[in-house]
């Protein structure tokens, strides 16, 4: 987590402007969608704490109960656009059957495209904004993003065809298997649903770009799935 974040504290919080509704999500979250919306569609650098705390319907001061400022409430949004995907890396790198490699680059892709299509607000989009890209915070989250680019790069590189190999480098080939997905935040911006089976084709679709056969695709889906079941069962309850 970024440096920028701080820690909750033990002492109550001011009185809200406007009483939050039973079943609602909690202040701390409630921060983050609504900054979420405006750093999307506004700017960050446009957004104050003002703006944000008027727009979760609390005083200025609450929120800086829950947040330093605006650089931790963009460390955290950032962190959730990469860190789902992240943290499955490792599991799926040692999981993931020896004779069907390809299914290991499939679920990384299935499951960062399930991501970008749930995080609040497509704040996807964040880390190609001007505003976003020149701050402090991007240098310290673009690490993770470096991070996750080159797991791609590496599962790409154990399946890669010949002739793809010839063309690209493991760094390129990173780069482009992260592009591939990153659609997701296109067709978000334009207000769309990214449902399921688009999701499977986007990471098909980084198989393709790897110079997979098709019958090689339709089993590595197949594995995958069996993986993922997996991982659910062994979700902490």
């Amino acid at each position: 987590m970024s440096q920028h974040a701080l820690a909750t504290a033990t002492r109550p919080g001011r009185p809200r402007v406007i009483p939050r509704l039973a079943g609602a999500r909690a202040p701390r979250d409630e921060i983050l969608h609504a900054a979420a919306d405006l750093f999307v569609n506004r700017g960050f650098a446009a957004t104050s704490t003002r703006d944000i705390a008027e727009k979760v319907g609390i005083r200025q001061a609450s929120l800086y109960y829950h947040f330093a400022g605006k650089p931790g409430i963009l460390a955290e949004l950032l962190e959730l656009s990469v860190r789902p995907s992240l943290e499955k890396v490792e599991k799926i790198e040692r999981d993931c059957p020896a004779d069907v490699p390809e299914a290991a680059l499939y679920l990384l892709a299935l499951i960062d495209a399930g991501t970008l299509a749930t995080v609040p607000h497509n704040i996807g989009r964040l880390y190609r904004m001007p505003d976003v890209r020149s701050s402090e915070v991007f240098g310290e989250f673009e690490p993770a993003l470096q991070e996750l680019t080159a797991a791609y790069g590496r599962l790409g590189a154990d399946i890669v065809s010949g002739p793809v190999a010839a063309t690209v480098s493991v760094d390129q080939l990173g780069g482009l298997l992260v592009q591939a997905v990153e659609v997701v935040i296109r067709i978000r911006s334009r207000r769309v649903e990214v449902t399921p089976a688009q999701a499977r084709a986007i990471a098909a679709t980084c198989l393709r770009i790897c110079g997979v056969p098709e019958a090689r695709i339709a089993r590595a889906t197949g594995t995958a799935d069996d993986l993922l079941l997996r991982f659910a069962e062994e979700r902490p309850a």
